[in-house]
This record gives C-alpha cells, sequence and structure tokens, in this order.
C-alpha cells in the first residue's frame, strides 16, 4: 500500500506540475514574453488556486491512478474534462477573492489549452517511447459501446503485461458485445489502484477472492477469469485460489495458452443447467413510435443544457463536495467514493458513482457485516440531504447520466421485460421519484418510467427538478393520481403487453 500511495501522489504531483508550468506558459505567451515580477506577482493567487483545484479534481477524474504508458484516448478525454473544470473552479475561487484583478480575461482560455496539449503530449509522448523501447505496438482500447446482452460474460484478467494489452483488444475488436472486461489482477503491488486503458487493476493474484468478492456490493458478478501470464509463474497461494474457484463451479478459469476465452458463453450464470425462458416484455414501443421519440430535437437540447449544468454546479458545490468528502473520510474511512455498475441507455453498462455512507462490507477477519454495523450518522445525513449523489455530476457530463431520467437499476434489478425503460438516459431524478420514489412498488416505478420515457419533454423536465426540491427537504409522497394516469395512458398507447399489468391499470382506473 505504501508503494501504491507513493505511485499515485508520484503521478499527482507530476500532473500538478504540467497544469502550473503550462499556467505559466499561458501568462508568458499572453504578455508577448514582456512579463514582469509585479505581473507575476499579480498572477500569483490564481496560479495558487489552480493548484488547489488540481490537487481536487485530477483524482476526482482519476488522473493518478492511469498509468502512462498505458494511456488511451478515454485517458485524454477525462484529461480535457479535469484541465475545463480546475480552470473554472480556479477562475470563481480568485474572482471571489480579488475579482481576477491581474488575470486576464483571454488567460484562463489559452491556459486551458495550453494545459490539455501539454498533459496529453506529456503521455502520449511516454507511451510512444515506451513502446518504441519494447520495439512493439500496445493495444488502445476504446471505450466500450455494448448492447443490452442477457448473456454478457463479466471476466476478471489476471497478468499485467504486453498480451495483456492484446487480449483488452481482442476483446474491443472481437467481443465488445458479449464480454466485458471488470478489471485486471496485477502481479505487483505497485499496480494495485491504477488504469490500463481504463480498466482498473484491482488486486494480486493471492487476493483473488477477495477482488472477487468486493465486486459483490457493487453489483458485478465474474462469470470468468482469464490468465494472461503462465500459469506456473504465479505463487502457489495463488494458483490455489485460483483452482478453488475453478472447483466451486461459479467461476470459470480459462487460461491464455490455451484459449483466448472470446467465445459466447451461451450458459449465462442464472441458466446454467436450466432452460431459460426469457420473460416476455411488459412494455412495449413500436419501432415506429421508437423513430418518433428519437427525431424530437428535446434530446440534443437536452444534453446541452445536462453538460452546462453539470458544469455549473461542480464548481458550485466543490466546497460541499469537499467537506463532505472530508467527513466521510474521517467517519467512514477511505474510499470516499462508491461505485456500482448499472445498466444505462440501451443498457449499456456504466459506473454510477457516489460518496461513501456505508462502512466497508467486511471487517477485518473477512466476516460480512450487517447494514446496522455499517451505518454512520454522516452516511445517513448524506443520503437524506441527497449530497452523496453530487459525485454523479461526473456521470453526466461523461453521458454516462442525465439530471432528468428514469434512476439506474442494479443488473439485477433491471429485470429483461421492463427493459423499455433503458431507451433513454438515466437520471439524477425522475417521475417515478417525485411521484412516490422508494413508497411504490417495482412496477409502478416501471410504469411511471416509461411514461416518462414517452411523454419526455422540455417543461416536464422542468416540473420534475422543480419536485424534486421538496421531496429532499421533507421526504417522499406517493401520488396515486400520477400512478393511475401513467397506467392508463400506456395502457391506451398499446405499450402495456401483459394482460395482467391491463387488468391492474382498470382497477386503478
Amino acid at each position: 500500500m505504501r508503494a501504491l500511495s507513493k505511485q499515485r501522489f508520484a503521478a499527482l504531483i507530476g500532473d500538478v506540475l504540467l497544469i502550473s508550468a503550462a499556467s505559466l506558459l499561458a501568462l508568458v505567451l499572453r504578455d508577448n514574453f514582456s512579463t514582469s515580477a509585479e505581473k507575476l506577482f499579480g498572477f500569483f493567487p490564481y496560479l495558487v488556486a489552480t493548484i488547489v483545484a488540481g490537487l481536487i479534481v485530477i483524482p476526482a477524474c482519476g488522473l493518478d491512478r492511469s498509468i502512462w504508458r498505458f494511456s488511451s484516448a478515454n485517458d485524454y478525454w477525462r484529461i480535457v474534462v479535469a484541465v475545463v473544470t480546475v480552470v473554472m473552479i480556479a477562475v470563481v475561487i480568485t474572482f471571489s477573492i480579488n475579482r481576477l484583478d491581474g488575470v486576464a480575461r483571454s488567460l484562463p482560455i489559452l491556459q486551458a489549452i495550453i494545459a490539455v496539449v501539454v498533459m496529453v503530449g506529456t503521455r502520449a509522448t511516454y507511451r510512444h517511447w515506451e513502446m518504441a523501447r519494447q520495439s512493439t505496438r500496445g493495444a488502445v482500447r476504446k471505450p466500450l459501446r455494448q448492447s443490452p446482452q442477457q448473456n454478457q460474460s463479466s471476466i476478471l484478467v489476471v497478468g499485467l503485461s504486453r498480451l495483456t494489452e492484446t487480449f483488452l483488444q481482442s476483446v474491443e475488436e472481437l467481443a465488445a458485445d458479449h464480454v466485458r472486461v471488470i478489471g485486471l489482477v496485477g502481479t505487483k503491488d505497485r499496480h494495485v489502484g491504477r488504469l490500463v486503458a481504463s480498466t482498473p487493476v484491482l488486486g494480486q493474484p493471492e487476493d483473488i477472492r477477495d477482488v472477487v468478492r468486493g465486486l459483490e456490493p457493487h453489483g458485478v458478478v465474474i462469470d470468468r477469469i482469464v490468465v494472461t501470464c503462465a500459469f506456473e509463474s504465479l505463487s502457489l497461494e495463488a494458483r490455489t485460489a485460483l483452482s478453488d474457484l475453478e472447483k466451486e463451479g461459479a467461476i470459470e478459469l480459462q487460461l491464455i495458452d490455451e484459449q483466448l476465452g472470446l467465445g459466447r458463453d451461451r450458459r449465462s450464470r442464472r441458466d446454467r443447467g436450466d432452460d431459460h425462458q426469457i420473460a416476455p416484455m411488459r412494455f412495449a414501443f413500436d419501432e415506429e413510435l421508437i423513430a418518433v421519440l428519437a427525431k424530437r430535437r428535446f434530446w440534443s437540447v437536452k444534453r446541452a443544457i445536462d453538460i452546462t449544468g453539470a458544469l455549473a454546479l461542480l464548481v458550485l458545490t466543490a466546497p460541499i463536495l469537499i467537506v463532505s468528502a472530508l467527513a466521510v473520510a474521517v467517519a467512514i474511512g477511505f474510499p470516499v467514493a462508491f461505485w456500482q455498475q448499472r445498466p444505462g441507455l440501451g443498457g449499456a453498462p456504466f459506473r454510477l458513482y457516489k460518496l461513501r455512507t456505508m462502512r466497508p462490507a467486511h471487517d477485518a477477519s473477512g466476516r460480512r457485516l450487517g447494514d446496522d454495523e455499517r451505518a454512520s450518522h454522516i452516511g445517513a445525513f448524506l443520503r437524506r440531504t441527497r449530497i452523496d449523489e453530487l459525485p454523479q455530476l461526473f456521470n453526466i457530463i461523461r453521458g454516462d447520466m442525465s439530471f432528468v431520467g428514469p434512476r439506474p437499476l442494479l443488473p439485477c434489478d433491471q429485470m429483461e421485460h421492463d427493459r423499455a425503460r433503458l431507451l433513454v438516459r438515466p437520471g439524477l431524478t425522475g417521475w417515478a421519484q417525485v411521484v412516490g420514489g422508494r413508497l411504490v412498488s417495482s412496477d409502478d416505478k416501471a410504469a411511471l418510467d416509461v411514461w416518462y420515457v414517452k411523454n419526455a419533454n422540455f417543461w416536464l423536465d422542468v416540473e420534475i427538478v422543480l419536485r424534486t426540491v421538496p421531496i429532499v427537504l421533507f421526504g417522499e409522497r406517493v401520488n396515486e393520481a400520477s400512478i393511475a394516469q401513467a397506467w392508463r395512458d400506456l395502457s391506451s398507447s398499446g405499450i402495456v403487453q401483459s394482460e395482467k399489468d391491463l387488468s391492474g391499470a382498470h382497477l386503478r382506473g
């Protein structure tokens, strides 16, 4: 862990130094190489604000975890988001102190451009040098674009080498629709917690059981483990742990020297040994209606509002987020952020981020703790005020989520027959949340979400946002009239497919 901290700390300091150097270079270029000591003195508060913002935003964007020689296009996109956020926060802080006295209005723009070029260029250059040094071409892993597949395999990869890069690239090119690499298991402690082509290194081979068990609270169940190094090169403890997992039958073990493991496993974890019957659709949009919905200009306007609003709120709520993160670190411990895999637009999985509100699921001896033992007063407060949801502003900026839409469910709760709710991006808040939230049944929630998909428009989004405020302040209340209206509307439109649900809608009417 000490080596891990040193590696990530060094990466963080390196990026902060690059941003600082880019800021000074922007000042020099803005002044046409005639910068005086007086101008440097006036620029100093803005530079300090930039450094402080960088120390917060860079870890939040995961840049300190990326391994430069494995950098990819997704890492470069995160650099753009991080730099823009740092500059915006620095501008707000300096403006509140001295109204940007001594800082030219065009300087932040020039600063952001130079910082992006410097940080991306440094990583790209280092990657190219490393590739040339090893006389091989590394793999670049593009962000996965996956379709909703019930038999999609979740894989852990054991090993960290050029062969691992080749495997990741093979998955991307040959099996991205039915294979998802959840994480890597490195062979050295200093790699743990870092990223390889945007894929996290979760542990070491000897800790494989803890890695698998640690993913369960995030809604991730591993189907396969692929070993991309010589099995004999692993320690006896690691080989024993992997063999035991294979014998238990829940996880399939594949060795890369025997097979690549990219063939579709048609026996999903839900139907091994049984004939799986896919449940009929409860809600269904015909192709014509989907085409009409897709042509609405509202979606492009909504996305623009999401990006602008998320960036603005991220800047405005930065002090709250920082104080809350510090409180979580003191009361609950590290890490302060928590993620869960959820189905997003079209069913493509993404990582939903929150501030941690519960203590670890297991104690030091490995005993699983109950919810009462894991609860904390600060966690209850963060959930009650929805402050724990603030990290999802990053999900909105990335395009994983929207401000308004159906709340993303855990994969085990997202039913196949309710997948019509996945036609739009999930949201921070939604129609189901303002009509009843946790007080209504899962069937009614699904109907309310699907009703939103059918009727989404600007003014409905505004209404949902306004109705969210009293819910946060005073708690949830059930609106039976809105629930009945949703069922009647879906029934009259022919979207409800189940006779049982049709009869339920008539009873509500």
